[in-house]
């Protein structure tokens, strides 16, 4: 993924973000002209308790260098009235692997690349440098701070404490002694700043999500390197929480790293690495699912007081969520053949179940897990049976996780009001959930306490799932010798779909009730059709009214909508302050993870259409949606939004711009999964 200096001007450049991750949780990210225009941008973004507590350490490396005088600053920076402007002099931003930035001032080239050390919170920043005729000196002054990445520091002054042996410089910032900061140059001297204060930072990003947009960091003193005419010369910058960081080169780092990201890539075995000669459209092939299969990588995280795997949500803000990881793990783990991560990521959810009920996520600042959350303990069931069909490891469930199935199926048919989720199983066999102020579906959103998308009561995702969970269940009891208990869950399966067909159908609209009593055409709906056993049977005539009703109303080439244009309250830009963003984020914004529910809904169909021109209808259209989907992606993922990643959400008018989290796990496995024809 190659930005060359036509496409490096500012407008562009600095709606174009990178994100590179250590594995722990912790992340570099900033835009493509090295401007950051978030709080959450920084070179290192550590979490103090990983994946948990991360703290901005590291904001940005500002790089400049003299020639015959003349010094030429290559960073580029939004301040308040001012724009510093070494994007000039960029000639080139690249990423596959990691970040690397090109600079020519004369016949003076300098490539940068940044990476971060896989599993500790260390980032190293490596130059190479080729000068030309004349002498030069480059300065590196690194711009520090020392706080949680949901906050900011304004009007602040920060105590700084320096202890510098050499070029090795340990600070202390603010008084916080338990969590020093370490930085390291390979050569050229360290010159000490007191009271110095970055000023004014502007995060232009913050200003549109309606956040005070101003930061100030401290600049503890800055690196001089010499460089002699003609002289070629690789540097290395280590910032780190690490204490022996002069051990550490960037080179080294960088190989490493690279080699850690090949072997992943060849041991999912989705490339095949044995052809001698390939045709350009294979060799392109290669490329698209090697940048799958980083992007999917940036979300895979090691929980240390777990000992477990996890799935990171989405970047920069969320941590490993119950609901989100559910949904992500076919494609992130199963589909690229990461079992044994699979495997672990399972266990995690399954860790601190509490009254049946999977944590939906675990809090950012204590590790608590939270509750709220319908639907995560029944993704569990459809994610397990994924790994099952992938992996053929039923001897794993059998020993390991059926009794925990058993008492979760247990806690949903007795009642959980566990953080007032209201769940039970009415006299109809349809299962309830919430109250007026819960929101435990995934269209979650609150503002001032109030729910945007009140759901209580008899949702359609909830009775689908709850059935597929039933049915899930009546083949493990049944393979496992517990033919008793099969019956059982066959039989509630049973009740629940003779409810579900006779109440959730809506004439007027020809699809589901959202809610019942709630007749919305919201992309929920797709839930009935797409799991591994369909509360509504795909070959049904309801079946082919409701995807028609959703292709119509709702898909388009980003995702579904998840609100039909037209009804009450929707919305199609996401923009604005925290109140007009909460009130849009589910109603009417485009989705991209939605389009695997559609996906799987037409495959489940095309599997008992019996039909031969039905079939072939299904077949095409199967196609012909993997196609746009790919076309739309390549775009996206290569010159829109976070290079080589996909955003949580789009709008839905034109030009369809990627908004919300810059990097979510769903986006990535659901696209994939579908250009994969998984």
């Amino acid at each position: 993924m190659r930005i060359t200096k036509e496409k490096l001007n500012l407008e562009d450049g600095l709606t174009k973000e990178w994100l590179i991750t250590n594995g722990i949780g912790g992340y570099s990210s900033s835009t493509i002209l090295g401007a950051n225009t978030r709080k959450y941008h920084g070179l290192l973004v550590a979490p103090l308790t990983p994946p948990a507590r991360r703290y901005l350490i590291l904001s940005k490396l500002d790089e400049a260098i003299e020639i015959r005088g003349k010094k030429y600053h290559l960073y580029t920076n939004v301040c308040n009235g001012h724009i510093a402007k070494g994007y000039e002099y960029q000639q080139e931003f690249e990423k596959e692997i990691l970040p690397t930035f090109k600079y020519k001032i004369g016949n003076t080239q300098i490539i940068k690349t940044i990476c971060m050390e896989y599993g500790k919170n260390t980032v190293g920043v490596f130059y190479k440098i080729k000068n030309g005729a004349f002498k030069a000196k480059l300065t590196l002054a690194p711009i520090i701070n020392f706080r949680d990445f949901h906050t900011m520091n304004t009007n602040h002054f920060f105590q700084v404490k320096q202890d510098i042996c050499k070029n090795k410089v340990k600070l202390i910032i603010d008084g916080n002694s338990q969590t020093p900061v370490y930085m390291h140059m390979s050569e050229g001297n360290y010159i000490p700043h007191f009271q110095d204060t970055f000023k004014n930072m502007f995060y232009l990003e913050e200003e549109k999500r309606g956040f005070y947009p101003e930061e100030n960091h401290t600049v503890p003193g800055v690196y001089e390197i010499e460089i002699a005419a003609k002289e070629e010369k690789e540097i290395s910058f280590i910032c780190s929480l690490e204490e022996n960081i002069e051990q550490v080169e960037g080179k080294e780092l960088i190989r490493k790293e690279e080699e850690r990201i090949h072997q992943m890539v060849n041991q999912s075995l989705l490339i095949e690495n044995q052809k001698e000669k390939k045709s350009k459209k294979e060799i392109a092939q290669d490329e698209w699912i090697k940048t799958y299969l980083i992007a999917a990588d940036n979300f895979v995280v090691y929980r240390p007081n777990f000992r477990l795997h996890t799935l990171i949500a989405g970047y920069p803000w969320f941590l490993d969520w119950g609901r989100d990881s559910l949904i992500a793990l076919e494609g992130l783990l199963l589909v690229p053949k990461r079992y044994e991560i699979a495997k672990e990521v399972l266990k995690t959810m399954i860790r601190d179940v509490k009254y049946g009920l999977v944590p939906n996520g675990y809090s950012g600042y204590d590790n608590r897990p939270l509750y709220n959350s319908v639907d995560a303990s029944l993704l569990l069931f459809e994610q397990i049976q994924k790994y099952v069909e992938y992996t053929k490891d039923e001897k794993w469930v059998q020993e390991e996780l059926y009794e925990i199935l058993e008492k979760i199926m247990e806690n949903y048919n007795k009642g959980i009001d566990l953080d007032d989720n209201n769940i039970y199983v009415d006299t109809d066999g349809l299962l309830v959930s919430g109250t007026e102020n819960t929101q435990n579906t995934w269209m979650d959103a609150k503002y001032n306490q109030m729910a945007v998308t009140p759901r209580n009561g008899k949702v359609v995702e909830v009775n689908s799932l709850w059935y597929n969970a039933n049915k899930i269940m009546e083949a493990f009891s049944k393979k496992f010798k517990h033919p008793m208990q099969s019956q059982k869950y066959k039989e509630i399966a049973q009740n629940c779909k003779a409810a579900f067909e006779k109440q959730f159908y809506c004439e007027k609209t020809k699809c589901l009730y959202d809610v019942l009593g709630d007749c919305k055409i919201r992309p929920n709906q797709l839930f009935s059709l797409s799991l591994t056993y369909p509360i509504i049977e795909p070959d049904s005539e309801e079946a082919k009214n409701i995807i028609t009703t959703v292709e119509k109303k709702l898909v388009n080439a980003y995702g579904l909508k998840t609100l039909a244009k037209g009804e009450e309250n929707y919305v199609e830009v996401y923009e604005g302050n925290p109140e007009k963003r909460d009130t849009s984020y589910h109603q009417g914004i485009t989705w991209p993870w939605l389009l695997g529910l559609y996906y799987n809904a037409l495959k489940n169909r095309l599997k008992v259409t019996k039909d031969q021109e039905e079939k072939q209808k299904l077949e095409d259209k199967i196609h012909k949606l993997m196609e746009k989907t790919k076309r739309t992606f390549h775009k996206e993922i290569y010159e829109n939004g976070c290079i080589g990643s996909i955003s949580e959400l789009y709008d839905s008018r034109k030009p369809y711009l990627p908004k919300g989290a810059f990097a979510q796990a769903w986006s990535v496995a659901e696209i994939f999964r579908i250009i994969l024809g998984k």
